[in-house]
């Protein structure tokens, strides 16, 4: 790359600052990173946290204001209304056209919706940017009572919301348990129990069919499609996000659900690449999905794309899965593959303390006994420890052996290693008792 290159990047979350932050460690080309939402870099997942009182707007910023100019980096506020790829420059609302000779594309996700009736009506919102939290808040100022559609993290972040405001809350979840998509049917139950203790009105198996609007268009109650009428005055509509890619569908991009990119993050344009939510890999690692839409993955995707601009050529190598979450006051976190039905050849070792508030989960190989992944809930774990464990296919009884190298709560907290063992040795010694197995027993125990 030439010091006199302009990089352009569309979009300031995780994935377009950290971009530009490593492209500024490793080049002095010219950055500008263009964003109509916000103008300066935020943390997204933080903004639950101003609705309910814990922060202020501007605590959510990692850098101060002038950490963009004292590192070269230009930030322009406006919406990219259209990309003209064969002369490089792009058209901006409101403002001239911005040339560049590398273009990034991180513009993030936008809120599903599937043609209800009413969707569009007053008081009905998703909650992904600072917009959302914006128009939460000017439409919830004098709300009772309130329905989410939508059994996600997105959704119980907004109950939680909602709630720390005492305004009633109603979560219609079309499955048969929370997030049951993504959790077993243990934890996914012990977190029905916990959105029901904080009063949550929590309908399983209920979906959306209407949104009931009054004579100026604002929310009035939802229909479900059980044909029952929750009288209401917001509505969250939680069902998940889509990458932002429909404004680029005349561009020339290649486009499927998301932005196609190779291993370089390079899409079918000469210089440009996408990162983050909007991309969708074509030939993902073994295990990964096309399209990740989680904080870290685009974090490393911002990485990735800028060593290769710099001219140190990378391939993205996302590793081991990891996510975490947080519902009410259960912590989550999830290392390597847990699936919500166990695979062929896996077993798995599910404790629960007797409290409902905390349990683990480890699924491993049959034959070779190596972890394959693990859920933790109401217990915090440390990341590089499990990563570590399930890279070098560590074996089950072993990680039992060694579960206080992974805890990470704070001092004082109850330790669970103990029971925890006590369960999976009663577990085990008696499963292989009953199937006569004495080879397992004598791997596992060995």
């Amino acid at each position: 790359m030439q010091n006199h290159e302009h990089v352009v990047i569309i979009g300031n979350g995780i994935s377009g600052i950290t971009a530009a932050r490593h492209l500024r460690k490793n080049s002095d080309c010219q950055i500008t990173v263009i964003s109509g939402e916000t103008d300066y870099f935020y943390s997204r997942t933080a903004l639950m946290y101003i609705y309910m009182g814990h922060m202020e707007f501007e605590h959510t910023q990692p850098y101060e204001n002038w950490f963009w100019k004292k590192n070269k980096i230009d930030l322009v506020k406006a919406w990219v209304t259209n990309i003209d790829p064969q002369n490089k420059v792009l058209k901006l609302e409101g403002k001239e056209d911005i040339s560049y000779n590398s273009l990034i594309l991180a513009t993030g996700s936008v809120s599903n919706k599937f043609g209800w009736p009413g969707q569009d009506a007053k008081g009905v919102s998703g909650l992904y940017n600072a917009q959302d939290l914006q128009y939460i808040e000017n439409h919830t100022k004098d709300v009772t009572r309130a329905v989410i559609i939508g059994g996600g993290l997105i959704g119980i972040e907004l109950a939680e919301m909602l709630h720390s405001r005492q305004i009633d809350v109603t979560f219609l979840v079309r499955e048969k348990n929370f997030w049951d998509i993504v959790l077993p049917e243990g934890e996914a139950k012990m977190i029905n129990q916990e959105i029901l203790d904080h009063h949550i009105d929590l309908r399983l198996e209920t979906e959306l069919k209407e949104i009931v609007t009054n004579a100026n268009g604002e929310v009035a109650a939802v229909i479900t499609n059980n044909g029952e009428k929750i009288e209401c005055q917001f509505v969250g509509l939680t069902v998940g996000v889509s990458p932002n890619v429909k404004w680029l569908k005349e561009t020339g991009l290649e486009i499927n659900r998301g932005i196609l990119v190779n291993q370089y993050l390079e899409t079918n344009l000469p210089g440009v690449y996408a990162i983050g939510d909007c991309a969708e890999h074509k030939s993902p690692s073994p295990g990964r999905r096309p399209v990740e839409q989680v904080w870290y993955t685009g974090r490393m995707m911002g990485e990735v794309v800028a060593q290769t601009i710099a001219g140190q050529r990378n391939t993205y190598k996302p590793g081991i899965w990891f996510n975490s979450a947080k519902f009410f006051n259960i912590e989550y976190q999830t290392y390597g593959w847990v699936k919500p039905q166990l695979d062929e050849g896996h077993l798995q070792f599910y404790w629960q303390a007797d409290d409902g508030k905390k349990s683990l989960r480890v699924v491993f190989d049959e034959q070779t006994l190596a972890v394959i992944g693990v859920n933790v809930l109401g217990i915090r774990m440390r990341h590089e420890v499990w990563n570590e464990w399930i890279s070098s296919e560590l074996k089950v009884n072993q990680i039992m052996e060694r579960l206080e190298e992974a805890n990470f709560d704070p001092e004082f907290f109850k330790k669970y290693e103990y029971s925890i063992r006590e369960s999976f040795n009663n577990e085990f010694d008696s499963m292989a008792i009953r199937n006569q197995r004495p080879s397992f027993i004598k791997r596992l125990f060995a």
